[in-house]
This record gives structure tokens, C-alpha cells and sequence, in this order.
């Protein structure tokens, strides 16, 4: 089943939609597998460090993703948008790093203070990254997924491989929690 934004994701004047770039890199068009991740890359990095919160760690997961992407590339089946399934590929790559690290590293100053300083509110900014950091990775996922990535509940569900009811509970409880660390700055 195709995910109606597969034909219109990219769609410009004479661009391939996902899903063309999908059958033409599993064909073995490298050019096409490269605009694939062109299109993604800066979204996936995004999410993969909202899930991790480090960098290092980040382009870690993001290229991890980008092989087993590559590696799985004939074996995607239309049954959900390409974005989705590489979403999907992001959290189990982010999962696996959290389970070979068994712990959580945290963000160096300097780091946090450069994507502070990138605009909006620095305080805010470090306190938002340590409010997601203080989620567990399951919240945090659900939140990275649907308010950074902007991936529908169905569309999480299908990415985490769990029921809508859950995606929304967890969802409900993140926000519940993200409220209460950041409530200076909720009005």
C-alpha cells in the first residue's frame, strides 16, 4: 500500500517522488539512491539526535541508517511511505546504540551551548534538551517522531511497531512530562 506523500514528496519540476527513487536505486541507480538520501539526510540527522542527544552519536545512528537503508533497499515493500520506513530503520539503528552503550552520554557544554546559540533562547534551548534527555527513550522517540519529524500517529505506530492506543498514550505522558520541566516557560 502506498502512502499518498510518496507521489508528492520532492515532486518539482521533473523530480522523482520517493518511491521512484526507491525502485530506480533498487535497480542499482546509485544516482537515484544518492538524491534519496539527499532528501532525507538533514530530517534523519535531526531525528536521530533528538533520540541519542550528542552529536557524535547522531551521525553515528545516521549513518548506520544510511547503510541498512542501502542493504535494505530491495526489500522495501510500498507498504508504508519511504520516509516512514527510513524513520523506522533511524529508531531501531538509535535503539541498538543505546543497548551497546548501556548507558546514556550526555551533551558536552560547548555542544550544548553551539546549538543554543544557533538562535531562539539559549536557556531555553539547554533546558529543552535536558528535559528530553530526562525522558526515557520510548517517550523520547514518540515526541522526536511526531513534533521533529513529523511523522502522523499511524505512521509512528507503524515505525515503532506498536498499536496507535500506545503511540498516543506515550505521546500524552511525554507531553505530560516535557510540560512539567519546562513549566517557566508555560503559560
Amino acid at each position: 500500500m502506498q502512502d499518498v506523500r510518496d507521489c508528492s514528496e520532492g515532486k518539482g519540476a521533473g523530480a522523482l517522488t520517493d518511491l521512484e527513487l526507491v525502485l530506480e536505486a533498487r535497480r542499482g541507480d546509485g544516482a537515484a539512491f544518492a538524491e534519496l538520501l539527499e532528501r532525507h539526510a538533514g530530517a534523519l540527522y535531526r531525528l536521530a539526535y533528538a533520540l541519542v542527544s550528542d552529536a557524535a552519536d547522531a551521525e553515528d545512528v545516521l549513518q548506520e541508517t544510511l547503510l541498512a537503508v542501502f542493504r535494505q533497499v530491495g526489500r522495501f515493500r510500498h507498504e508504508s511511505a519511504v520516509k516512514t520506513w527510513m524513520s523506522a530503520i533511524l529508531v531501531r539503528q538509535a535503539a541498538k546504540l543505546r543497548r551497546r552503550r548501556g548507558r546514556r552520554r550526555t551533551e558536552s557544554l560547548d555542544a550544548a551551548g553551539e546549538s543554543a546559540g544557533r538562535g531562539g533562547d539559549a536557556d531555553f534551548r539547554l533546558d529543552l534538551a535536558d528535559a528530553l534527555e530526562g525522558l526515557s527513550p520510548e517517550h523520547r522517540e514518540v515526541i522526536a517522531l511526531r513534533e521533529i519529524h513529523g511523522l502522523s500517529y499511524a505512521e509512528i505506530a507503524e515505525a515503532l511497531a506498536v498499536p496507535r492506543g500506545t503511540v498516543e498514550s506515550r505521546l500524552h505522558r511525554a507531553r505530560q512530562a516535557l510540560r512539567e520541566r519546562l513549566k517557566e516557560y508555560v503559560k
